[in-house]
C-alpha cells in the first residue's frame, strides 16, 4: 500500500494504532466512515487524489473487521482512471470488497476488457488479477477469448502470461463452455513446451482442471508431462529462484503428478518406463532431514508420487519400495511424517497384493496406537483395522483389547466397534469370537452399542454348539463384583435360553443361576428389568420339576413389577405370571427363540453409515476434494435399522428370494451377456468424465450441450474382442449404428474385479458403475455404485440381477431417477447354494436422451467363496490319500498353458485364494496348493490342488484337483483350467486356445440348468 502524499491515511492509521481498546477503535472508525460518506456525497468536489485517499480508508477499515456498506461505486470508478494510482487502488479494493455477483461488476467489464488487450503490461496484470480472482460467469463470456490470446501470445511477458494461465483457469472453473475442447488440446500440448518455469507451473494448473473434466482430449500432454518430470527430476536448465531448499520446483512436480493421475493408464511403453524412472529417482532420493521447509517440500513430492504409483498400478517390486519407504517414516520422531506415514500406507492397502508387505510393519503400527499425537493414534487404528484378516486377526485384536483400557474416550466408541468388526469377520472360531466381545463389553460397556451384543445372541442362538460355551461364559462374568449393565443384559439372556444345558455343572442348577442374576437387579435400570424378568420365566420354565421355593421367589418379583409405572416391565410382569401357572402348557409357550435368518451384519453397516474422516475415505475422494465446486452428491438408499424392541436382539429379516422379472429374464436370454442396445437413435450427449465416490477421482464440469455422433457400425464380438475372454464381457449383437461406445475394455474391468473387491465394472459418456463387495464364507455382499455424470438426470433407471440356480441374490430398490451429478449406492446381498462357475448377469438401462440398456456380468465367481487355509504335511497326505480317484479326484492334462514360472502360476493361483504351500512336493516343479470352498451344500469343504510342470515344455502341465464333493471337484478344476489357458486381458498376452486331453475319466459337467440366469451364462 503506496502511503506516499497521503498524510490523511498515516494519521488515521496512527490514530486506530494508538486506540486504547476496542471502544475507542470503533468510536474512531465510526467517525472516519461518516466523514468518508459526508465526501462521496459530494463527489463533484472531489479530486482524485482525494478519491483514492478515501477509497484506500475503507480498505484499511474493511481489513479492521468492519461492515463497509458503501463507496463500492467509486472504487469501481476508480478502475477507468488513465493514471495507475487511481487504477491501482480500484483494482485493489474492488477485489477485496465486492465478489463475483455483485452488481456494480458490471459496469466495470468494459473497462476490465479494455485494460486486457491494451499495450500497458501493468494494466493487464491489474486487470487479469481482479478476474482471476472474483470473475464470474459474464466474465466469462466477455473475457476468455481476449485472455486465451495474451496467454499464447509469443510477444508477452512470462508475468502477464502466468495471469493469464490463473485467469483462465478461474473462468473455466465458472464456465467450462469458455474451453474449446477441441481447439484447445494442440494448444495446451504446446504450452507444456514453454521454459520458464513460471508459466509452466500456471499452465500445468490450467492443465490439472482440464484433464479432471475430460481427459481423452488431452493425451498429447500425456508425454510432454512427463518430459517436464525428467527435467525437474535431472535438474535440468531450473532457475535457482525455482530451487527450494534444493529441490527443483516441487510445486510444479507436485501438480505434473497430479495431472497425469486423471489418465487412466499409458499405453506407450517408452513413456512409462521414463516416468517409472523418474518415479524411482523421488523415492529413492526421499529422506527425512533436520530442516522442517525442506522436508514439508520433499515429501510433497512424495508422496504425490506415491498415488501416482499407486493409481499406475506399478509392478511389485516399486510397490514394495513405497511401503518400505513409509515404514521408514512411521518409525520416526517428527509426528507429522510419522502421521503422513501411516495415511499412506492405508491408501496403499487399495493396491493388490501390498497387504502381505504392509504386515511385516505391524509391530510398529501397533506401537503408534500409544503414540501422544490423537490424530497419530486414530490412523494407526485405522491401518490396522484395513489391514486385518484370517492370518493376523487375533493378534491385531488382542492388541486392540489390551489398548482398550488405556485409551481415550473419544476413540473408545470407533475401537470398540472395529475391534467386533474384526472379530466377527475373521474370527477363526465362534467361541474365539464370543470371548473377544464378552471382554469388549467387560472392558468398555460404556462404549459398547446394542449392536454388538445383539450380534453375539444372534451367533449363540444360530450355533447349537457354542450355547453351552457361551452360557457358562457368562455365568462366570456374573461372578465378578462389579460388571457392566451391558454385561447383565448379554449374561441374562444367554443364561435365560441356555441355562438348563448347564444343569450339571457345579454352581449352575436353576436356584443359583436365578440368585447370581438377581443380584444383579437392583443395580441396573429400567431398560434392563425387562430383559432379566425374560430370564426369570425362562428359569423358571426349565425347573422341571418345578421347585416350589425357587417359584415362590419368583412369583413375588412379579408381583411386585405388576404395578410398576414403566408400561414394558408392568406388562411382562403381569404376563408372565399369568403363564407360569399354567404348568407344563410353559414350556411350549416360552420355547427357544428360534434361529435368526442370516443377513448381512448390522456392525458392518453401522461402520459403513457412520465411518468419517478416515484415511480410507480421504484417499478415495483425493481428487474430489481438490475440486472447488464439484462434489459429487451421495444418495445412500438403503434403510436405516428400526429401533430394536427391548430385551431381545434385532432381527433384521432379509428376505433372499431373487429380484428378477420373467420377461427381463427371456429377454436377457435372447440378446446374450454384456449386451448394449440402444433403442433411441438419438445422438447422446457429451459430458465430463465421472470418476466414482468410491473407486476413483471425481470431477465433473461439463454441461450435457455437445453432442457426439457415432458413424460407425457395429461389429460382431468375435471381431471386436481379441480373444474369448472379451467376448464373454461383452458381446455386440447385430450390426447397429448410433450405439453408445463404453469406455474402457469391461472385460478388462470383470478380469480386475474377480482378483480384487471394489473398481469400475462399466462406463460410458453418460454413467459409470462400481462395485465395493465383500464376502464372508457362503455369504456375500456388494454395492452397486450408479453415478450420473452429467447435468441432468438420468430417467428410467431400472437394474435387474439375472442369477444362476446356485445363487440366491437380493437387489435393493433402485430409483428410477439418478440426480444430476450424484451417486446411488444398491446393496446386493448374495448366497452361495453350491458349487458352479455360472455367472450372475446385471440388466441395467437408463435414458438420456436415448434409451440405453446394458448386461454385464457380475463379478460373484467361484474364487470369491474360497477362503485360502495352510496345511502340513501331516495334514496333507492323509487327506489326499482317504480321497482316491473319481469322482472325489480328477486329474487332467492341460496343453496351451501360457508360459509362466512357478513364481508366476504361484501369483496367479494366490490371487484366486488358493493358498500355494510349499515344501510338501518333493519335485521342485510342481506346486501344491490349498483351499476352502464355502456353500450352503458344502458348508466348509476342503480342497487340495496338486500341479505338475515339465521344465522343458512350460506350455503343459498335469492338474490334479481333489474335494469331498464330486461337483465341487469338477467345477474348480475346470475354474482353474480357465485361468491357466485363458490369462485376463491386463496381463496383454493373448491367451492360447484351451486344448484339454483327459488321462482320467472326469464326472461329466453338470446338466445344465433351467432357471434363466444359467441359460445366460451358458450362452457365452
Amino acid at each position: 500500500m503506496a502511503l506516499s502524499g497521503m498524510r490523511g491515511l498515516s494519521v488515521f492509521i496512527s490514530d486506530i494504532r494508538n486506540c486504547q481498546n476496542k471502544e475507542q477503535e470503533r468510536l474512531r472508525v465510526d467517525k472516519e466512515l461518516g466523514n468518508i460518506r459526508t465526501r462521496f456525497k459530494n463527489e463533484k468536489g472531489l479530486t482524485p487524489y482525494e478519491k483514492k485517499k478515501y477509497v484506500w480508508k475503507m480498505l484499511y477499515i474493511y481489513m479492521l473487521g468492519y461492515d463497509v456498506d458503501f463507496g463500492h461505486m467509486e472504487a469501481v470508478s476508480l478502475i477507468s482512471a488513465p493514471k495507475y494510482p487511481e487504477k491501482q487502488v480500484g483494482y485493489i479494493v474492488t477485489s477485496s470488497l465486492l465478489n463475483e455477483n455483485h452488481d456494480f461488476l458490471r459496469l466495470a467489464i468494459n473497462t476490465v476488457r479494455n485494460d486486457i488487450i491494451g499495450r500497458n503490461e501493468t494494466f493487464q496484470c491489474l486487470a487479469l488479477t481482479l478476474v482471476g480472482n472474483i470473475g464470474g460467469r459474464e466474465f466469462a463470456e466477455s473475457l476468455a477469448p481476449d485472455v486465451q490470446k495474451l496467454l499464447l501470445s509469443s510477444s508477452c511477458r512470462p508475468l502477464v502470461r502466468k495471469k493469464a494461465a490463473l485467469c483462465l483457469l478461474r473462468l473455466f472453473r465458472k464456465n467450462p463452455d469458455v474451453v474449446n475442447v477441441d481447439g484447445w488440446s494442440d494448444r495446451m500440448s504446446q504450452l507444456l513446451d514453454e521454459r520458464d518455469l513460471g508459466v509452466l507451473t500456471a499452465s500445468m494448473s490450467l492443465l490439472v482442471a482440464l484433464v479432471s473434466n475430460n481427459h481423452d482430449s488431452y493425451w498429447s500432454c500425456l508425454p510432454k508431462c512427463v518430459k517436464i518430470l525428467e527435467r525437474l527430476a535431472r535438474n535440468q536448465d531450473i532457475p535457482q529462484e525455482y530451487t527450494y531448499y534444493g529441490i527443483p520446483s516441487p510445486w510444479l512436480q507436485v501438480k505434473t503428478m497430479r495431472a497425469l493421475q486423471y489418465f487412466p493408464t499409458i499405453e506407450d511403453p517408452n513413456t512409462r518406463r521414463s516416468l517409472f524412472e523418474v518415479l524411482q529417482r523421488v523415492l529413492m532420493g526421499t529422506d527425512v532431514v533436520k530442516n522442517v521447509n525442506k522436508n514439508n517440500a520433499s515429501h510433497a513430492v512424495l508422496f504425490e508420487a506415491l498415488a501416482l504409483v499407486m493409481h499406475l498400478d506399478a509392478e511389485k517390486e516399486m510397490m514394495s519400495q513405497c511401503v518400505a519407504l513409509l515404514g521408514k517414516f512411521i518409525a520416526v520422531r517428527e509426528p507429522n511424517i510419522r502421521y503422513l506415514g501411516l495415511e499412506n500406507m492405508t491408501r496403499m492397502l487399495m493396491v493388490t497384493d501390498v497387504q502381505d508387505i504392509i504386515k511385516r510393519h505391524q509391530a510398529q503400527i501397533i506401537t503408534s496406537l500409544k503414540d501422544p499425537d490423537i490424530s497419530i493414534r486414530r490412523r494407526a487404528l485405522d491401518l490396522l483395522y484395513g489391514m486385518c484378516d484370517v492370518s493376523n486377526a487375533k493378534d491385531i485384536v488382542e492388541e486392540l483389547l489390551q489398548y482398550l483400557a488405556t485409551a481415550d474416550f473419544a476413540m473408545r466408541e470407533e475401537l470398540s466397534l472395529k475391534a467386533a468388526i474384526l472379530a466377527e469377520k475373521f474370527a477363526p472360531d465362534l467361541s474365539w469370537y464370543v470371548d473377544v466381545i464378552l471382554q469388549l463389553i467387560d472392558k468398555a460397556g460404556d462404549f459398547v452399542s446394542d449392536d454388538i451384543w445383539f450380534r453375539v445372541v444372534q451367533f449363540v442362538t444360530n450355533n447349537e454348539d457354542l450355547q453351552p460355551y457361551a452360557a457358562l461364559k457368562a455365568r462366570e462374568y456374573l461372578d465378578k463384583p462389579a460388571i457392566h449393565e451391558t454385561m447383565v443384559k448379554v449374561s441374562a439372556y444367554l443364561l435365560g435360553e441356555y441355562s438348563h444345558l448347564l444343569a450339571r455343572r457345579p454352581g449352575c442348577s436353576p436356584r443359583e443361576i436365578f440368585s447370581v442374576i438377581h443380584e444383579k437387579l437392583p443395580t441396573v435400570s429400567t431398560s434392563t428389568i425387562p430383559i432379566l424378568l425374560s430370564t426369570y420365566a425362562k428359569i423358571l420354565m426349565h425347573s422341571q420339576p418345578p421347585d416350589p421355593e425357587l417359584q415362590n421367589q419368583i412369583w413375588a418379583i412379579f408381583s411386585k413389577y405388576e404395578s410398576c409405572i414403566d408400561v414394558e416391565i408392568q406388562q411382562r410382569a403381569v404376563e408372565y405370571f399369568a403363564l407360569s401357572r399354567k404348568g407344563a402348557a410353559l414350556m411350549d409357550i416360552l420355547a427357544e427363540m428360534p434361529k435368526f435368518p442370516e443377513r448381512q451384519s448390522s456392525l458392518i453397516k453401522k461402520a459403513e453409515d457412520t465411518e468419517a474422516d478416515t484415511a480410507e475415505q480421504s484417499a478415495i475422494k483425493l481428487r474430489a476434494q481438490q475440486q472447488s465446486s464439484n462434489a459429487l452428491v451421495v444418495s445412500d438408499q438403503r434403510p436405516a435399522n428400526g429401533a430394536p424392541p427391548v430385551g431381545q436382539p434385532n432381527p433384521v429379516k432379509m428376505p433372499i428370494t431373487s429380484n428378477v422379472d420373467h420377461n427381463s429374464e427371456e429377454q436377457a436370454v435372447s440378446q446374450g451377456n454384456g449386451t448394449l442396445t440402444v433403442v433411441d437413435p438419438q445422438p447422446p450427449a457429451a459430458s465430463a468424465d465421472l470418476l466414482g465416490d468410491l473407486l476413483s477421482p471425481l470431477a465433473i464440469e461439463g454441461p450435457p450441450g455437445a453432442t457426439v455422433q457415432s458413424e460407425r457400425n457395429l461389429v460382431p464380438a468375435s471381431e471386436v474382442t481379441p480373444n474369448a475372454d472379451e467376448a464373454l464381457a461383452i458381446e455386440l449383437v447385430g450390426e447397429q449404428t448410433n450405439a453408445v461406445q463404453p469406455i474402457g475394455n469391461i472385460a478388462e474391468r470383470f478380469h480386475a474385479l474377480c482378483l480384487k473387491d471394489s473398481g469400475v465394472l462399466y462406463e460410458d459418456p453418460y454413467v459409470q458403475i462400481g462395485i465395493k463387495a465383500e464376502w464372508r464364507s457362503q455369504h456375500g455382499r456388494f454395492v452397486l455404485f450408479l453415478g450420473n455424470k452429467n447435468t441432468a438426470p438420468l430417467v428410467s433407471v431400472q437394474a435387474l440381477v439375472l442369477p444362476p440356480s446356485h445363487l440366491k441374490l437380493e437387489l435393493s430398490l433402485v430409483p428410477d431417477t439418478i440426480p444430476p451429478r450424484a451417486q446411488v449406492q444398491c446393496p446386493v446381498e448374495v448366497v452361495n447354494l453350491r458349487p458352479s462357475r455360472d455367472v450372475a448377469v446385471l440388466d441395467f438401462s437408463y435414458k438420456f436422451g436415448t434409451h440405453v440398456n446394458v448386461k454385464l456380468r457380475l463379478p460373484a465367481v467361484l474364487s470369491k467363496f474360497l477362503q485360502p487355509i495352510p496345511v502340513t504335511a501331516e495334514e496333507f497326505f492323509p487327506q489326499w490319500r482317504s480321497l482316491s480317484g473319481p469322482p472325489l479326484k480328477l486329474q487332467e492334462v492341460v496343453r496351451g498353458v501360457r508360459p509362466m514360472s512357478l513364481v508366476e502360476m504361484a501369483n496367479l493361483f494366490n490371487s484366486f485364494r488358493l493358498m500355494v504351500c510349499p515344501g510338501l512336493d518333493p519335485n521342485a516343479n510342481n506346486l501344491v496348493a490349498s483351499t476352502t470352498f464355502h456353500s450352503e451344500s458344502t458348508r466348509a469343504m476342503l480342497c487340495l490342488v496338486r500341479i505338475e510342470t515339465d521344465p522343458a515344455d512350460r506350455t503343459q502341465l498335469r492338474m490334479t484337483v481333489a474335494s469331498g464333493d464330486p461337483t465341487l471337484t469338477f467345477e474348480l478344476k475346470e475354474f482353474i483350467k480357465e485361468q491357466l489357458i485363458s490369462i485376463p486381458p491386463s496381463s496383454r498376452i493373448p491367451a492360447a486356445p484351451p486344448v484339454a486331453l483327459q488321462v482320467q475319466p472326469t464326472t461329466p459337467p453338470p446338466p445344465p440348468s433351467s432357471d434363466p440366469g444359467a441359460m445366460l451364462a451358458g450362452l457365452l
